[in-house]
């Protein structure tokens, strides 16, 4: 199925993507460009996503268990990369803007 038809990128290749390390929407565009167009597929992405198993989600939840040797060393973790910009996909022209996820 179709998940993003301005690019013809399928669900099979938002989970491939997925499993390579692209947790996000905003990865997911990165690497295929999913989402950059019209941006009406990204809440499908998000769908595809999920919460399944992610590297990084997963250290980013064990720094915030209360308790834990890693939850001293990192009070906080940041949750956007201060070199982009909110809504703009690394990669992609700077004139194509991603919505705000939910």
């Amino acid at each position: 199925m179709y998940v993003c038809s301005c690019f013809g990128i399928t669900e099979k290749q938002v989970k491939e993507h997925a499993e390579a390390g692209a947790c996000t929407p905003r990865q997911i565009a990165s690497a295929c460009k999913a989402g950059t167009d019209c941006g009406g597929c990204v809440r499908a992405i998000q769908a595809v996503l999920g919460r399944g198993a992610c590297p990084r989600r997963e250290l980013i939840d064990r720094k915030r268990t209360p308790g834990t040797a890693a939850d001293a060393a990192t009070d906080t973790v940041p949750e956007v990369d201060p070199g982009i910009a909110p809504g703009i996909a690394p990669g992609v022209a700077p004139d194509v803007r991603l919505p705000e996820a939910a």
